[in-house]
């Protein structure tokens, strides 16, 4: 596949050049390095290739074949979250949350949960679930935070599965149930 992807990739086509650069972050069919994937995601993104964008975006992000600069993932990160990547959305949403690479922004970060939360991103419905929990960026409402938890709980997402469990256990926006809190927690526990 290296081979294939490669012979594309030198011809500019910016698919292949995403698939070379995965393969050198995951050390697949090559040695992993870090640098080697950057310059091929760089190349496609570039390109406009949103995958490419949300990916670079994260070798910032985490400091990985470049030196961490979370101003750049963010640019990254918008980019392909303006193309609709929900990856990319999240992410984004995140870098808002914490204020990492721009001011923080509860309000814009809930925007961009919310429109990767629409896509089925388990991530985003956790963090939009506890942004309506505590009140962030949004008026406060338990109803609508269980809703989120519930979406990410049953995607497999253990942290929601944990604070639906609280949800249940407290009686916080769901009639109290202590079976349905032990069943939330179980599942929680079981991915430890």
């Amino acid at each position: 596949a290296v081979k294939w992807f490669r012979l594309a990739a030198e011809q500019g086509v910016a698919f292949a050049q995403y698939n070379l650069g995965l393969m050198y972050r995951n050390g697949q069919g090559v040695p992993q390095d870090y640098k080697t994937a950057v310059k091929w995601y760089r190349l496609a993104a570039e390109q406009g290739n949103a995958s490419a964008q949300t990916n670079l975006g994260l070798m910032y992000a985490n400091g990985q074949g470049v030196p961490q600069d979370y101003k750049t993932a963010v640019k990254w990160y918008r980019l392909s979250a303006e193309q609709g990547n929900a990856a990319a959305q999240t992410n984004l949403g995140w870098m808002y949350a914490n204020g990492h690479g721009v001011p923080q922004d509860d309000k814009t970060a809930v925007k961009w949960y919310r429109l990767a939360a629409q896509q089925g991103v388990a991530d985003a419905q956790y963090n939009l679930g506890w942004m309506y929990r505590k009140g962030h960026g949004v008026p406060q409402d338990d109803k609508t935070a269980v809703k989120w938890y519930r979406l990410a709980a049953e995607q497999g997402n253990a942290d929601a599965q944990y604070n639906l469990g609280v949800m249940y256990n407290e009686g916080i926006g769901v009639p109290q149930n202590h079976k349905t809190a032990v069943k939330w927690w179980r599942l929680a526990a079981e991915q430890g």
